[in-house]
């Protein structure tokens, strides 16, 4: 089994936050997201992974000069082979997806690192194919699947009057990449595209009239890393997955003076937390100081330097320093305020 991970996206509505870090390789709980997102892939599918392939932006364009040699590791952490592929131009999922067409081949999950899942379902890799999907209140933001007897009929981008309520949450499983490599080959070379775009929803409805038939897999909690705020609640639903199955994710060399943490709580190695309260629900990165402060619901990344405050739902990013009486706020990485 192979995972295909397109990534290129600049995650713009995330800022400050990726002006100097790719998105998927924001830290929640102590993982990137990326990483978070194919371990639960692995453990969904039940299979040996055999190989990543990542497809990143260019350098020029916000991506950091390590990005590549993060992402190897964390294929090397599960085992498996890693690649990374760049894609110097956004022209849509479909030819993202193609720009890793040398390790698109054989049975292989293509998820776009935006969000992360839990699911309690098996994958049944003798399918043709598979779409992860979520149940969801508004279907006409999302692109939706109908189904009948157990398999996709109708894939509908945004419906304006109620056709499904599965939203697609961006995670396709294909028993045959070569397949859908040929397909997207087919959209490049005859320039077909929707929206100025070559879009992956135009493979599955061709792949589906030559007799494919998807089954959906439904996911039972979709989590959103879009933008600050569903962010920080994704890493509170993490803390209480982590919390829950009884790991306990605060090191060992925390230093703790007239502190008190409350978990769940994620707290990275060399934290220091003096005269303060932290918790529950908050992430602090290795490195980091929290002095005289009272902290909940947050996510704080690494050697920042946090006092004087009362932070709720606030996101600090690397190498930050906040003195303050704001509440919810959102740093990026190397800002004072102070």
């Amino acid at each position: 089994m192979k995972i295909i991970v397109p990534m290129a996206g600049i995650g713009s509505r995330l800022r400050p936050h990726t002006l100097t870090i790719p998105k998927p390789l924001t830290v929640i709980a102590g993982k990137p997201i990326v990483q978070r997102l194919v371990e639960d892939i692995a453990g969904v599918v039940n299979q040996k992974i055999e190989e990543i392939a990542f497809i990143i932006g260019p350098i020029a364009k916000g991506f950091p000069s390590d990005t590549r040699e993060k992402l190897l590791s964390i294929a090397e952490e599960l085992g498996a082979k890693g690649s990374v592929y760049v894609q110097e131009e956004a022209l849509g999922t479909a030819h993202a997806i193609q720009c890793a067409k040398d390790s698109l081949s054989g049975p292989c999950v293509v998820a776009f690192a935006d969000t992360l899942f839990k699911a309690d379902f098996t994958l049944d890799a003798t399918a043709d194919g598979a779409i992860w999907v979520k149940q969801v209140e508004d279907p006409s933001a999302f692109g939706v699947v109908k189904l009948k007897d157990g398999y996709i009929t109708d894939f509908v981008e945004k419906p304006k009057e109620f056709v499904s309520d599965l939203a697609i949450i961006g995670i396709y499983y294909f028993k045959d990449g070569g397949k859908v490599k040929e397909e997207i080959q087919y959209l490049l070379d005859n320039d077909i595209k929707e929206n100025g775009e070559y879009q992956l929803t135009n493979v599955l409805e061709t792949l589906k009239e030559q007799g494919a038939k998807f089954i959906p897999g439904k996911v039972d909690v979709w989590m959103d890393c879009g933008k600050k705020d569903p962010t920080v609640d994704t890493n509170k639903k993490i803390l209480e997955f982590e919390y829950e199955k009884g790991n306990n994710l605060v090191s060992e060399n925390v230093v703790l003076e007239d502190a008190n943490i409350i978990q769940p709580c994620y707290i990275g190695e060399d934290v220091v937390i003096r005269n303060a309260q932290v918790g529950p629900y908050v992430s602090i990165g290795k490195g980091s100081i929290i002095e005289d402060s009272e902290i909940t619901n947050s996510l704080i990344q690494t050697n920042a330097h946090i006092s004087n405050a009362k932070l709720d739902n606030a996101m600090i990013g690397n190498h930050a320093k906040y003195n303050g009486n704001y509440t919810s706020v959102s740093i990026g990485d190397y800002t004072e305020l102070v």
